[in-house]
């Protein structure tokens, strides 16, 4: 394992813009971190730099049932968001792309 050397917490999409640009034109790696499921691995910061917890960012923007998309922010867990769709008929189950009905 190998921490990153700075770790933030943007609340907007306007902070993740203004901090990726820092990072860029400071040549200082990013490492994105959402909602801390661990199975991909991908908070490992091997060459430092900043670790972007997305956590915080955890808004359900929009629901459509007549398609069945969900607008969501990085830190929304499926837990959270199955809570959010319970009564619609719909769940997202682990390890699939799409919500699915009942």
């Amino acid at each position: 394992c190998a921490p990153p050397d700075v770790v933030v917490w943007p609340q907007a999409v306007g902070q993740v813009q203004e901090l990726a640009a820092l990072c860029h034109r400071c040549r200082v790696p990013m490492v994105p971190f959402g909602t801390g499921t661990g199975l991909e691995g991908g908070v490992n910061a091997v060459q430092g730099g900043v670790c972007f917890d997305l956590s915080r960012m955890d808004a359900i923007a929009e629901l459509s049932l007549e398609d069945f998309s969900v607008t969501v922010e990085p830190g929304v867990t499926r837990k959270a968001l199955n809570r959010h769709l319970r009564g619609t008929g719909l769940w997202f189950p682990v390890g699939t792309v799409g919500l699915r009905g009942v």
